[in-house]
């Protein structure tokens, strides 16, 4: 008898891959709803989505502005909480941990790239990368700095280490942002407007990168307005008022 799992679908089946050999679902929303109170007025941001992200893709979410494309993002990075349904992360369930446990795991488990790089002025390029790992204190600090030099040089800053960020270009502050994230080696890297804040060449650049870490095996879910961008991920989501619309 095959091995094979024989699914009808109608007049026909499909056969389905046996389940080791399937990809595994690392992010899992279920029926999730989120609304914020504005004054008097209930503002429902998100309406019963679901959604399912193997690991190793690389996604793009997009749709026009106030869809709910960034509070999908900050559901999957603990970042805010839904108001009903379930958010699961490699088998966690974010919906149900602290804001304590959701900081520990964050930290550890996913690499956030916003627009505007959010690096510290007053530190190098260098400083700025290994700050995670200081928050943490994983490790000694010599195999913090050398952890941060390594995802400076993987990112092509390594004759950059001791620049300050005005010392950069608006690119060259992303690539440090994108080091900094790689800190803790998560399986998910998750950009919000990532290229948003750079010309048309330097995204570019920007996003030849986050496809070879996605080449590499990291997860790549990220936010744009740019069509262009999102046609070169593996998929597309697309948001309309709360809701999953296609993808």
């Amino acid at each position: 008898m095959s091995t094979e799992t024989i699914i009808a679908t109608g007049k026909e089946a499909e056969r389905e891959p046996p389940a080791a050999t399937r990809s595994k679902a690392l992010i899992e929303l279920t029926e999730v709803e989120r609304v914020y109170r504005m004054g008097k007025v209930d503002y429902h941001a998100l309406r019963g989505v679901d959604l399912v992200i193997d690991a190793g893709e690389m996604v793009a979410v997009v749709g026009p502005s106030g869809s709910g494309k960034t509070t999908i993002l900050n559901l999957i990075t603990g970042i805010d909480r839904p108001t009903s349904g379930t958010v699961t992360v490699d088998g966690q369930r974010l919906d149900g941990m602290s804001e304590e446990q959701l900081a520990v795991w964050r930290g550890a488990n996913v690499g956030i790239v916003f627009q505007f790089f959010q690096l510290l002025p007053t530190l190098s390029a260098l400083e700025n990368a290994v700050l995670p790992l200081d928050f943490a204190r994983r490790g000694r600090k010599r195999e913090r700095f050398e952890r941060a030099r390594h995802n400076l040089e993987l990112v092509g800053l390594g004759d950059k280490l001791d620049n300050l960020p005005a010392e950069l270009s608006g690119g060259e502050q992303q690539r440090v942002a994108i080091a900094r994230s790689l800190a803790a080696d998560p399986k998910l890297i998750v950009g919000d407007e990532p290229t948003g804040n750079l010309d048309t060449v330097t995204a570019a650049g920007m996003f030849e990168l986050l496809e070879r870490l996605n080449a590499e095996g990291k997860t790549v879910l990220f936010v744009t307005h740019d069509r262009q961008l999102a046609a070169r991920a593996k998929r597309i989501v697309e948001i309309c008022d709360g809701l999953v619309v296609a993808g």
